[in-house]
Order: structure tokens, then C-alpha cells, then sequence
């Protein structure tokens, strides 16, 4: 159980950095940030700080403790959130012809993280309960 946890709380740490890193520069809307995000994947100017926003919200969701329902749900949205950047990157990659191994290198990292996290916090849990039903009743 131990060694599970520890685990967990590994990868989730490392993970939610890695989300936050991306989160402020987006909610500062930062010129590269809205390069990024506006010109070169086309998206909307008033998306880079929601998204930002957003992705704060994910990590505080996953960082703390309990609420197992909305940590379902930030991880849910953190794989929507990966899984859009990097469809949106490989095909605006394509179209202006640049190579695009550099960003599924770079989304790669993050999406192990995401899923190590993920599945180590079921692991998690699963062992939580295990050790909460093996302890005696206290009178």
C-alpha cells in the first residue's frame, strides 16, 4: 500500500506540474502562449485564458485529497485537453509543412504522466478500500 501511494503522489506531482507549467503562460495570456494557441493552431482569443484557467482548476482538483468524482473528472478533462492539443498541433503542423515529431515527443511526455497518474490513482483507491475493509470493527 506503501508503495502505491507513494507512487501516486509521484506521478500526480510531477503530472500537475507539468499541466501547471502550461496552464500560467496560457492564463497570462503570454505572447508565446498566444502564438501558439491563436496563430499557429488557429484558435480564438479568449480561449488562451480560459484554458489556462481551466487547467489550474484540473490540477488543484487532482492535488487534493478526497473528492473522487471530480478527480474523474479533471482527469477526464486533462485527456480531452491532451488529446486536442495534440490533434490540433499535428495537423497545423502538417499543413504549414513542419515536422511534427518535436510535438508528439512533447505530448507524449505528458500523456504517460497523465495515465500513470491516473492509473495509479485507481490503484490507489483499490487499496485504500482494501486496507479500510481488513481493519477490525472498533466497538
Amino acid at each position: 500500500m506503501k508503495n502505491v501511494n507513494v507512487t501516486y503522489w509521484s506521478l500526480t506531482i510531477v503530472f500537475a506540474g507539468l499541466m501547471l507549467w502550461s496552464a500560467i503562460p496560457d492564463l497570462m495570456s503570454t505572447s508565446d502562449a498566444v502564438l501558439i494557441i491563436n496563430k499557429q493552431l488557429g484558435y480564438p482569443a479568449y480561449f488562451t485564458p480560459f484554458i489556462g484557467f481551466v487547467k489550474i482548476l484540473g490540477v488543484i482538483a487532482i492535488l487534493i485529497p478526497g473528492y473522487p468524482r471530480i478527480k474523474e473528472w479533471a482527469y477526464a478533462g486533462f485527456a480531452y485537453d491532451l488529446s486536442a492539443a495534440a490533434y490540433s498541433s499535428y495537423y497545423s503542423e502538417r499543413a504549414v509543412g513542419q515536422p511534427v515529431a518535436k510535438t508528439a515527443m512533447i505530448m507524449l511526455i505528458y500523456v504517460v504522466f497523465a495515465i500513470a497518474s491516473y492509473v495509479y490513482y485507481h490503484k490507489k483507491l483499490k487499496s485504500d478500500s482494501s486496507a479500510n475493509t481488513n481493519r477490525p470493527a472498533m466497538a
